[in-house]
């Protein structure tokens, strides 16, 4: 992401210090902040970016419904194309954002640090059942102590593995850790025609900081330090990724540009890969582009004897400049409660955050969905403090020329940390 994050977050803290806000871009005036209690209509605005047809249609469902049990509050979305942060930050800081707008746990403690939202504890009711979420989820929009948002869906990583490929293989039952996976990779790596590259890898993989970081915390390593400084460029770190870099280097493991591919789904359905490490979008493109595939999925495999995934996640989070502070909580209690949640959920495209419409919908049960949701209560999301897109850029270039033998694992670390860390000391 090109986010130009140190600018919009001192211009937003100088307007929030120095000026008197000009409120949300819709009009509201003359008009109560309850809701629509005085029986007059209130429009809260709702920022997003762009989806699926089939999440547009769950959406706009979403949304009618609410507004059909709020006859006085009016939701006008807008869908933002393109450089979504971007449009936002600027937004903000011209007084100009939307009163509710989705918030990726990749930005929110960047976000939250500058004042700009609305912590919501105060509107949190009984009735809402916070401890319904699942606990890293929740936490992701969490910051010293207050919530800024709920969490609208997610997902963790899980393994996708070819049963074909595994009953060719002799292979039972997805691997446990990752010396298992390793050996599982090497059975199901395919030359046919002996040339030195595999027609069928054993493990299609992604390279980005965002599926990788999850290893570190087993052994002891850390993304960033106290500081919010890059950290990764340990000891323990290489212990952590140099797995996947040889496998790589043995030729077991691939990238999907090693394959003619542009991401690990497409991969794992042309039969590129026998196994990838996605997350559960990924089955709605199987089901539509490869519905012939017979596959399972598994959590991933432990590491270094610890469980661990990533999460992704994103939240409904409050402009704290909105003038339709309580209408637009009644927005984000309907789309992250019970019943909303539900309804945006209920195809599986996204997962909810809560357990209990996750267990009525049944995926904690489902053959395919239950491996996301089990690891939600162990997962780690995909956030590391307000540094985290310059840290992530650096990690990202370096990481993969380790991967393509262009430099050590332990020359890229420390390359990637020293210029991440000049970079963050520089904009401060």
């Amino acid at each position: 992401m090109k986010i130009n994050k140190i600018l919009a977050a001192v211009g937003v803290t100088g307007m929030l210090m120095g000026t008197a806000l000009t409120g949300c871009s819709n009009d509201t005036s003359g008009q109560k902040d309850e809701g629509g209690s005085d029986g007059k209509q209130v429009t809260v605005e709702l920022a997003g970016w762009g989806s699926t047809p089939e999440e547009k249609e769950l959406l706009d469902q979403t949304l009618k419904e609410f507004e059909d049990s709020h006859p006085n509050i009016k939701v006008e979305h807008e869908v933002i194309a393109d450089q979504y942060m971007d449009v936002m930050k600027t937004r903000l800081v011209g007084g100009e954002a939307a009163d509710v707008f989705y918030l990726d746990a990749f930005e929110a403690p960047g976000l939250a640090k500058t004042g700009v939202l609305e912590p919501l504890d105060d509107y949190v009711t009984e009735e809402f059942d916070i401890n319904d979420f699942q606990d890293p989820l929740l936490n992701a929009f969490k910051l010293d102590g207050k919530q800024y948002g709920f969490p609208k869906d997610f997902s963790t990583l899980a393994l996708f593995y070819d049963k074909e490929a595994f009953k060719k293989a002799g292979l039972e039952g997805p691997p446990k850790t990752w010396n298992e996976l390793r050996e599982y990779a090497k059975k199901l790596t395919v030359d046919e025609d002996g040339d030195g590259e595999p027609d069928q890898y054993g493990l299609g993989f992604s390279s980005e900081l965002a599926r990788q970081f999850y290893k570190l915390k087993p052994y002891g390593a850390k993304v960033v330090d106290k500081n919010n400084e890059a950290a990764f460029a340990s000891d323990d770190a290489i212990d952590a990724l140099e797995p996947i870099v040889e496998m790589k280097k043995d030729k077991i493991a691939a990238l999907p540009s090693d394959t003619g591919t542009d991401w690990g789904g497409d991969m794992f359905g042309q039969g590129k890969a026998a196994m990838v490490i996605e997350g559960n979008w990924t089955v709605p493109f199987l089901e539509s582009n490869f519905s012939d595939k017979d596959y399972a999925t598994a959590e991933l495999p432990t590491v270094n004897g610890e469980k661990a995934t990533a999460a992704f996640t994103v939240a409904y989070v409050m402009n704290k400049q909105s003038k339709v502070k309580d209408a637009a909580w009644e927005l984000i209690s309907y789309l992250t409660g019970k019943e909303g949640m539900k309804t945006w959920t209920s195809k599986g495209l996204a997962l909810p955050t809560r357990e209990s419409v996750a267990a009525e919908l049944g995926f904690d049960q489902d053959p395919i969905r239950k491996a996301f949701v089990d690891g939600a209560s162990y997962a780690q999301p995909w956030q590391a403090g307000p540094n985290l897109p310059t840290i992530n850029n650096n990690f990202n270039n370096q990481f993969t020329s380790a991967l393509l033998g262009d430099q050590s694992l332990d020359d890229a670390l420390q390359k990637a940390q020293k210029t991440a860390n000049k970079e963050i000391k520089a904009s401060n």
